[in-house]
């Protein structure tokens, strides 16, 4: 297996940690062959276009969304299609050294980037500290260990400061709800936003022992944890989804019996912040989280 692909692996199986420079530097490295040459790069979702943005990265392709904007530097990029359906056509046709894409979509992408027989890497990003250990790999793979370095120094400044700061509040426990146009699942504690609440110093009432994301709950089963707090947020159509949550737990007596409903400890999270991937606004969620868990 060539050095990418294994990356790719690691970093979705989320042992990242193991990725060390020693462990890369014992075998070919493929990026810094070619580092003169500049790789042409294709990024998949919005979220792995900021890590590139951030390490200086020049991209040829990239995800086109209703909901975010670009960086500045990728306006003019060549539009691939949506993030959750790139155009494998169009990727092709940019002839890419490499494609990046988030590790939770594997079963859905890597099929696709194996018919063109292009290098791919998928990225960690289900979690703060997952993002970061991918962005180290992808330091040492792209040359760009500086950059790497220096963001990873500054999620570590800002978590040693935000720890001290929680270290000594009283845990609350928590109930995540996300929301599709329609209907909602549970957010585990392997979800981003529950990985978010557990930085945040929050016990989430579905921690889930197998890595699921995402679970299907009876409300009676919810009722039964009996939360401090319930935190709803959005997957998609975050407008839409919202008013989805007002009028089922006004229109559903079961959501009255929860001690969350009754002390009002009901919040919105703000779609921006709270979504499927970890983003660089991490602190701007952990600000919030802060606000409802002690304040």
């Amino acid at each position: 297996m060539d050095l990418l692909r294994k990356i790719s692996l690691y970093v979705a199986m989320g042992v990242c940690v193991i990725l060390t420079a020693c462990s890369i530097q014992n075998e070919q490295n493929p990026a810094k062959e070619a580092q003169g040459s500049n790789p042409k790069i294709v990024a998949t979702s919005m979220a792995v276009v900021q890590i590139m943005d951030k390490l200086n990265i020049d991209l040829v392709g990239v995800p086109q969304s209703a909901v975010e904007e670009l960086p500045e530097r990728y306006r003019n990029v060549r539009g691939i299609g949506s993030p959750m359906n790139p155009d494998i056509e169009i990727i092709a046709s940019l002839h890419p050294d490499y494609i990046f894409a988030p590790a939770a979509l594997i079963a859905d992408l890597k099929p696709k980037f194996d018919q063109i027989g292009v290098e791919y890497g998928f990225v960690n990003l289900s979690n703060v500290e997952g993002m970061y250990a991918s962005i180290r790999d992808l330091g040492e793979l792209l040359d760009r260990e500086k950059e790497a370095a220096e963001l990873v120094s500054e999620y570590e400044k800002f978590m040693t400061e935000f720890n001290q700061r929680i270290r000594s509040k009283e845990q609350k426990t928590v109930l995540i709800l996300m929301g599709l146009p329609g209907s909602y699942v549970v957010a585990t504690d392997r979800s981003y936003v529950g990985s978010l609440v557990k930085l945040a110093g929050g016990k989430n009432v579905y921690e889930s022992a197998t890595g699921e994301p995402f679970v299907n709950v009876n409300i009676e089963d919810m009722m039964k944890k009996d939360p401090d707090i319930i935190l709803r947020t959005a997957h998609a159509m975050p407008e839409d989804v919202m008013k989805m949550f007002a009028k089922d737990f006004e229109e559903n007596n079961n959501w009255k019996h929860f001690r969350a409903v009754r002390s009002n400890q009901v919040f919105d999270l703000d779609y921006e912040k709270f979504g499927m991937s970890a983003k660089f606004n991490y602190p701007e969620a952990l600000a919030d989280l802060e606000e409802i868990l002690y304040e």
